[in-house]
């Protein structure tokens, strides 16, 4: 049958393209698209293709077999006729097919590289296509996206850490609400760079910049000094210091505390700062010894990395003398009678420290009497010669136990032991007759409260945290005004084994050239103050609120071991030099020195004590050195 249809076709177009037909009977008969359009050009349509078939097959066939083989032919032209695209009626639109397809479409001749003729000159390629131009674009707004979004963290999270440091030093170092903002801040980062741990060496000069920055802004009406007033009409002017304080009586209890420690900082700034110059041209401060000028022949050379010393015409002062700052504070009406005094004693401990000892007992005389200053006419509790205090006017007060206790370091420093001893034994023995501290319920609310809040997480500590967070902290109250007599707690004992050094450390300089027993009475002062102050710190839990009583503590312990070691190391040293220059140094050595190993070493008395002295140095540590623990509970989440 397949051979008849291809024989019928070549009758019909001879010279045709042999098109090979599908039978009619044959069961693979519905073919592709791809096919179809294929193979319907190639025919010649200028004959029927019913009359053919029935030419080719009406002399084999019946009647029945040539109707039945017609009405195949009519279906399948009909099916190949539908599956043949149609001519669009706009020639200028032209159908794309295989539009899907591209590569399909293309009758080019492919070009493989062992087929080409290698040319002379290299091809110019397009390496900027619209594809690539459309990636660059892309990366470039990723990258541009990205930057910005890193950026932007990064902003975030310094301008947060910033704001948590900040709320961090407004709880530890507090500052009035009625200041501006930049007072506050500049306030907060001076109070904090003293005890910054982070850094080799204290930025003073950066403390008395800030410092008086806020000084500057404290006094100028305009800003937060509204209300402060002069003494006298122009003020009050005052030779080789300058002027005089204001009246700040008007201000409130927080701005005058505020102000008197900002003064107080500039004044401490002061003393580190003093005989030091700015060299104008660089703006860079230098101690003096390192100028070069004629009132500096041979300059201390500048270390290592340091810029290159200035020139003496070039300097100027960096600071301002501390007294400046310390007759503000003793000359400002609206202080306390506390804070004065204690502006007049760290006077009179740096006009001490610069030898100038007139100076600074009329400065302590001074704060003996502000420190005695009351409304009420009391007759004074001292000897006024002597300073000795008397046992028939009741109890002392804080603050006259403690200008006394200055005054007898101050006697003592300037070599009359003689009057600093009997002053420190009478305030000894006024310290171990003051009262206990009274105990009260107050005490077991604590114990109380944490074995009900033992968790965290529960509501109360929750809320707590919450509302820290939220409401910013008060101002603390005012402290103590040191008027009334003190009670022997924790911190007035520290301070009674500060008083036994005191004692010990005048008694053992006193005998220095007399008898070794008046030596041995001042180490036995200076043991007794080790062991309390010791007491005392281990009796202080490390999470103690009384963080004064600690400090003291410490500071009486490190300083009595170190006095104790002292004292010890030159007895035992004495105690060596005598032993080697004894008579016997050469008994029990042989004949011409041979063999034989001479007399036993033994450990003198003082020798076996600087080694006790030496386990105690070293137990210490662990307690002068102890870390703070950790916070716990929820808000140990938020403990800078």
């Amino acid at each position: 049958m397949e051979r008849a249809w291809t024989t019928s076709i070549k009758q019909v177009r001879p010279g045709a393209n042999e098109v090979k037909l599908p039978s009619p009977h044959d069961d693979r008969r519905s073919q592709s698209l791809d096919e179809a359009l294929t193979i319907l050009p190639n025919i010649n349509w200028g004959v029927t293709f019913d009359d053919v078939c029935l030419t080719e097959h009406s002399k084999k066939l019946g009647t029945n077999q040539q109707l039945g083989l017609k009405m195949q032919s009519r279906t399948l032209l009909r099916r190949l006729l539908i599956l043949r695209p149609s001519k669009p009626s706009n020639p200028a639109i032209s159908s794309r097919p295989f539009t899907r397809h591209t590569n399909l479409a293309s009758h080019t001749r492919p070009q493989l590289p062992f087929l080409s003729v290698p040319l002379t000159r290299n091809h110019q390629f397009r390496y900027l296509t619209t594809e690539r131009k459309r990636w660059l674009a892309y990366e470039v707004f990723l990258g541009a996206k990205y930057t910005v979004y890193i950026w932007a963290i990064v902003g975030f999270s310094v301008v947060g850490y910033w704001c948590i440091q900040q709320e961090w030093l407004e709880r530890k170092y507090p500052t009035p609400d009625e200041w501006t903002f930049l007072t506050r801040l500049r306030f907060r980062l001076a109070k904090w760079a003293p005890d910054r741990t982070d850094l080799i060496q204290t930025n003073w000069v950066q403390i008395g910049g800030y410092a008086k920055n806020v000084l500057e802004r404290l006094e100028d009406r305009s800003i937060d000094g509204a209300g402060i007033q002069d003494l006298t009409e122009g003020g009050v002017w005052i030779d080789g210091i300058g002027e005089s304080g204001y009246d700040v009586t008007a201000k409130s209890e927080p701005w005058r505390r505020g102000y008197y420690e900002a003064l107080m900082l500039c004044a401490k700034s002061a003393e580190h700062l003093d005989n030091h110059l700015v060299d104008t041209t660089r703006h860079v401060v230098f101690p003096a010894d390192q100028v070069l000028g004629p009132s500096n022949p041979n300059p201390k050379p500048i270390p290592h990395g340091s810029p290159s010393a200035p020139h003496e015409k070039d300097c100027e002062p960096a600071y301002e003398a501390p007294e400046i700052f310390y007759m503000r504070i003793l000359t400002t009406r609206g202080f306390t009678p506390k804070q004065k005094m204690d502006a007049a004693l760290d006077y009179a401990s740096w006009l001490d420290f610069k030898g100038i000892p007139d100076a600074s007992e009329r400065m302590y005389e001074w704060a003996l009497s502000l420190a005695h200053d009351s409304a009420l006419p009391t007759p004074l509790p001292y000897d006024p010669q002597s300073y000795v205090l008397r046992d028939d006017v009741g109890r002392p007060s804080a603050n006259l136990l403690t200008t006394l206790t200055a005054l007898a370091a101050h006697k003592a420093r300037n070599e009359d032991l003689s009057t600093a001893l009997p002053i420190l034994i009478s305030i000894l023995r006024a310290c171990r007759a003051l009262p206990r501290p009274q105990a009260t319920t107050e005490s077991y609310e604590p114990e109380l409260t944490e074995e009900v809040h033992a968790s965290p997480w529960t509501m109360a500590n929750i809320v707590g945290v919450g509302k820290r967070l939220m409401v910013p902290p008060s101002y603390p109250p005012p402290p103590d005004d040191g008027e009334s007599p003190p009670v022997r707690d924790a911190k007035e004992l520290c301070e009674e084994a500060g008083l036994n050094l005191y004692i010990g450390e005048i008694i053992y300089a006193g005998a220095s050239k007399g008898t070794s027993s008046s030596r041995e009475d001042g180490l036995a002062w200076t043991r007794e103050a080790v062991d309390l102050a010791e007491e005392q710190l281990s009796k202080l839990s490390p999470d103690s609120s009384d963080a004064e009583a600690t400090k003291t503590c410490k500071e009486c312990l490190g300083s009595g071991l170190e006095n104790w070691a002292k004292m010890v190391g030159r007895l035992a040293r004495e105690e060596r030099e005598r032993e080697a220059a004894g008579p016997d140094k050469a008994s029990g050595c042989s004949w011409l020195g041979l063999w034989g190993e001479g007399k036993a070493e033994t450990t003198g008395r003082w020798a076996a004590e600087e080694h006790v002295v030496k386990e105690r140095m070293r137990r210490a540590e662990e307690i002068l050195d102890e870390l703070e623990a950790p916070k716990t509970g929820l808000g140990a989440i938020f403990w800078a």
